[in-house]
């Protein structure tokens, strides 16, 4: 398996081959053994391995340059991640759904996994580490689309360099079209019980969502279609992302659009065939639902099914919406900068479920308008032109 030796691996839980498979990957300093009592701690269900980092120098998974920390050597990163899916692919044939979970210097390489091959696993843990950035490795806008993140870190982490920790936040919360699961604690460079406990849910979620329900191939989409556009293309938001809550609710807390506009907005996608607007029966006090009597398109197309919400729109001081696009519109939408996923997309709730920055200015208005029609297209299993 290239210059590397073949695998040590400890492993815990099911011994059936085809349940889910969750990958523990240790940090510097810690090993296979140490992590794979993380598992005792897990769901019941998959199978937990944790995996030996293939070489002793570093200690881990991760080899870095510049402070000793936090910037992983392109061609070791390359060769490891060769060699582990040489490995994987023996143990977990396609078809068999694979989280993987990394720790420290563990976290690096998981990341850098799931942003070479997004398409090979169905959900990605990076907890108190960094992404390999300047590795090599893509990290474009939309690069990890649909599939679910969880990330966690400490304030007081004195280990990894804080600008990395916020690069890594930053792009893995907005810009990678992640559904991201966010965690923080007060503490430093260790697993809390809380965060321990947060990836145990999330875990249970995803793999109950995958195993009932269809979900996309993760990773970037090009040249998607949408039917309410000029041109058949969404084009691309200028500027960066607002900031936005990582605690649930997700709210726009920057960069806010203006009340008139919002009202606008709200006027015009009120005025389409069948759409009522009324108090939301999912979102924080004052948002206003869009809602449809005649729904066609089952669960799939709305915030709240059972009363038709396929979309709501957030109270004046944040502005943004919450609705349910196809999935690769929904791609499409993080990936342009029009909004992020939510972070229960494909774990608790749609895969299409997404945020939508309010209109800035009378351009977006249009544009925001055009991204609602495509939602109250997909909630009523139709098409409409664009007007």
């Amino acid at each position: 398996m290239n210059e590397f030796t073949d695998p040590v691996v400890a492993a815990f839980g099911s011994t059936d081959p085809d349940v889910p498979l969750v990958v523990l990957l240790h940090g510097r300093g810690s090993n296979e053994r140490d992590i794979i009592t993380l598992a005792a701690h897990l769901p019941v269900g998959p199978a937990y391995v944790a995996v030996r980092a293939p070489i002793a120098e570093g200690g881990g998974f991760a080899w870095f340059a510049n402070r000793g920390i936090g910037r992983p050597v392109a061609a070791s990163l390359d060769a490891t991640m060769a060699w582990f899916r040489t490995w994987l692919d023996d143990v977990a044939a396609a078809g068999r759904p694979v989280v993987i979970a990394g720790f420290s210097g563990g976290a690096a390489f998981a990341g850098g996994l799931a942003l070479a091959d997004p398409a090979r696993y169905v959900g990605a843990a990076i907890m108190y580490g960094t992404l390999p950035f300047d590795a090599g490795i893509p990290v474009d806008a939309g690069r990890l689309s649909h599939l679910p993140v969880f990330i966690a870190q400490g304030d007081t982490d004195q280990v990894i360099p804080a600008e990395l920790l916020s690069r890594t936040w930053e792009y893995v919360l907005s810009e990678s079209g992640a559904p991201a699961d966010a965690h923080r604690d007060p503490g430093g460079h260790g697993l809390s019980a809380s965060v321990v406990s947060g990836l145990g849910e999330w875990i249970a979620h995803r793999l109950r969502f995958i195993e009932s329900q269809q979900y996309p191939v993760p990773g970037p989409r090009r040249a998607i279609e949408w039917s309410t556009m000029k041109g058949g293309t969404l084009p691309a938001r200028h500027g960066s992302h607002p900031d936005v809550s990582w605690a649930i609710p997700q709210q726009q807390l920057s960069d806010n659009s203006p009340v008139e506009l919002q009202e606008q907005l709200l006027a015009q996608i009120g005025s389409l065939d069948g759409v009522a607007v009324g108090p939301s029966h999912i979102s924080v006090p004052g948002s206003r639902a869009l809602t449809l009597d005649d729904s066609s398109a089952g669960v799939d197309g709305f915030l709240v099914p059972s009363v038709g919400e396929f979309a709501h729109l957030h109270p004046p001081q944040d502005g943004s919406l919450h609705l349910v696009l196809p999935p690769d519109q929904a791609a499409d939408l993080v990936t342009k900068g029009y909004g992020r996923m939510h972070p229960f997309a494909g774990t608790r709730l749609a895969v299409g479920f997404a945020m939508v920055y309010g209109p800035r200015d009378t351009e977006e208005l249009d544009v925001v308008r055009r991204i609602v029609e495509a939602s109250y297209n997909f909630a009523r299993g139709g098409i409409r032109s664009v007007t």
